[in-house]
């Protein structure tokens, strides 16, 4: 195999890291950009886990506008919003707060970036 082109799944793996990837962006556009920052995003959840050999570059863009969004709709924020219900989240039917869903947010796409970086060294040992 040539240098930089690599196998995008190992055996047992169910999702690439693109995939993963799509679904960061869609996560964090809808939870911080729809909601909080009110950018207007629809996601189309079924999409980050089917579209597949999106390019990197297409990948790297969203990332970076992704990135723009969320510094944007976060600095929207006072200490006051971060108290609020967010209302389109519940959890077990119980409310949620503004601060415990970017607590959230923040494990989910640590949770995330740590699968794509054990994909990485996965397929780099190979």
């Amino acid at each position: 195999m040539k240098k930089n082109q690599y196998r995008l799944l190992a055996p047992g793996i169910a999702n690439s890291a693109g995939n993963l990837c799509l679904h960061l962006v869609g996560n964090l556009n809808t939870y911080i950009g729809a909601e909080i920052g009110k950018t207007g995003y629809i996601r189309h959840r079924d999409l980050e886990f089917s579209l597949k050999n999106v390019p990197r570059e297409e990948l790297i863009s969203k990332v970076e506008e992704t990135i723009r969004v969320v510094d944007m709709s976060l600095s929207l924020l006072t200490d006051a919003d971060l108290q609020q219900e967010y209302v389109i989240h519940k959890i077990e039917g119980f409310p949620q707060y503004v601060v415990f869903i970017l607590i959230h947010l923040e494990a989910h796409l640590t949770y995330h970036l740590g699968q794509i970086n054990y994909h990485r060294r996965m397929l780099d040992s190979k």
